[in-house]
């Protein structure tokens, strides 16, 4: 598993991008479409993803799912990304790392909040990737170099799969073998490209309402942070951070108009989220939380992972405290609402969570975090049935979402739909990568099916799911 992450970073920085420059950028002409289409970046990078999902840890909170993915389309609606068929995975690691992979593929660690301080440093890496993706620096280099075609995407990508599934020296050496003389002669290239990311990424900053010196000041604190380490993060490996770099970003940042947006409570509270989600001792961050506001009382943010802290340690009269002087000052605040209704339903006041949730789901009716928190109500509150049905609704908005297909199936084996739950689990494994198990389901929903409409759709899907499969072991040839 180890193996999986450095070999991803290496395929990452190869694989970045698709969709066209707008007409103010570089021209990229037929040829690089003539090599590698934007299709099929987007069928290798949802491939990709299927495989990346089955082999690292993900984080399936809503709260910070739902922010990465509002924010990174807050950035696209400003930047010069055109197709906008985005997909994400939030990583279950620590470590500072973001990336961009074909076909709209947007992966970030958790990390990335721990160590980008306001929403503008975390912004400024998040436009820098979709420069990637923009400028499709992937299909480019292909033209720069046109050895490097789609056998070469499909033998890292089966590289970085056997690395994975553990088999050792023969993965290691299927990726070195194909990588070799294409790392040699992407080194000049790549170069080029961080320098145009971080250009491109910066005018993306400003137009997105942003302060750009967001991205030289990031760039100055993990220089300073991380000068003498021996082994630097993921992200300063596939992004070298030199004084050079740093100050071309200045001198560039210095010459767009600046005083935009450098933080923000939502940013903070997802931070203090994150910092809790990867503390395993509560206590340790009540006191870190206590010691911000100290300092300085007037920390929201602070005051909200206090509260989180608490309920976690099951202090959940000092959490309801800091709780409510939170919703005294902001009463339609969704993130510090959830956090009330968590301390509700912990306490086994399902009532009080109900009124508080139909409120909140008033106002905001189309919130995946919101929607997800009226799911987990039912089930404790034993209505199976209508969490189904809010099941079903929610899987019709984020059918690509492995984390509410689990949940289906889950419900569905309750309430005693079992075709219905093997057509769920079926759509999980095939978003995960493991089609054998995914087609294998279906022959089982098959089994079940009450009449031949329902047997038809079965074996429409299945069919469509020996096709993906087909296609994806034809790239891994």
């Amino acid at each position: 598993m180890n193996l999986l992450r450095p070999t991803l970073l290496t395929l990452a920085c190869l694989l970045a991008t698709p969709a066209h420059a707008a007409s103010d950028l570089p021209s990229l002409g037929d040829a690089s479409s003539s090599i590698v289409s934007p299709e099929q970046e987007h069928l290798l990078g949802r491939a990709w993803l299927s495989l990346l999902r089955r082999q690292v840890e993900q984080l399936s909170d809503p709260l910070l799912k739902d922010y990465v993915e509002t924010s990174v389309y807050r950035l696209a609606e400003t930047s010069q990304l055109e197709d906008r068929r985005l997909a994400f995975v939030l990583l279950e690691s620590p470590q500072l790392n973001a990336f961009a992979a074909p076909g709209g593929i947007i992966g970030v660690n958790g990390g990335l909040f721990l160590h980008a301080q306001t929403e503008a440093e975390y912004a400024s890496v998040l436009a820098h990737e979709l420069a990637h993706l923009s400028q499709r620096h992937f299909a480019r280099g292909l033209e720069a170099q046109q050895r490097m075609q789609l056998p070469l995407m499909a033998a890292l990508l089966a590289g970085v799969v056997a690395a994975a599934a553990g088999a050792g020296d023969a993965g290691i050496a299927a990726i070195a073998s194909s990588q070799a003389a294409a790392i040699q002669a992407q080194r000049s290239f790549s170069r080029q490209n961080e320098q145009e990311a971080d250009r491109i990424g910066l005018l993306n900053l400003e137009r997105a309402g942003y302060d750009p010196l967001a991205m030289p000041q990031m760039f100055e604190r993990l220089l300073r942070q991380y000068r003498y380490d021996q082994k630097p993060p993921e992200f300063l490996l596939t992004h070298p951070v030199t004084e050079s770099r740093i100050a071309d970003t200045r001198n560039r940042a210095s010459q767009l108009p600046t005083g935009g947006t450098e933080d923000s409570v939502r940013y903070q509270q997802m931070r203090a989220r994150m910092e809790l989600h990867f503390e395993q001792t509560p206590g340790v961050s009540a006191k870190r939380f206590r010691a911000l506001l100290s300092e300085n009382p007037d920390q929201p943010a602070a005051r909200y992972g206090l509260a989180l802290a608490h309920i976690r340690s099951g202090q959940l009269q000092e959490a309801a405290a800091e709780l409510d002087a939170l919703l005294a000052q902001a009463p339609d605040d969704a993130v510090y609402n959830l956090a009330r209704i968590e301390l509700d339903i912990t306490a086994n006041r399902l009532q009080a969570a109900r009124t508080r949730l139909d409120r909140l789901r008033q106002l905001y009716p189309s919130s995946y975090p919101v929607r997800q928190a009226n799911i987990d109500l039912l089930i404790k509150e034993g209505k199976r049935a209508e969490a189904e049905q809010a099941l079903d609704a929610l899987v019709g908005q984020r059918n690509k979402d492995p984390d509410v297909w689990y949940q289906v199936a889950e419900i569905r084996g309750l309430t005693g739909n079992i075709v219905g739950l093997h057509e769920a689990r079926a759509e999980y494994f095939s978003l995960v990568g493991d089609y054998d198990q995914a087609i294998q389901q279906l022959d089982f929903a098959k089994r079940r099916a009450s009449n031949f409409q329902v047997s038809a759709r079965i074996d429409a899907r299945q069919k469509q799911l020996m096709e993906e499969k087909r296609m994806v072991d034809q790239m891994l040839r």
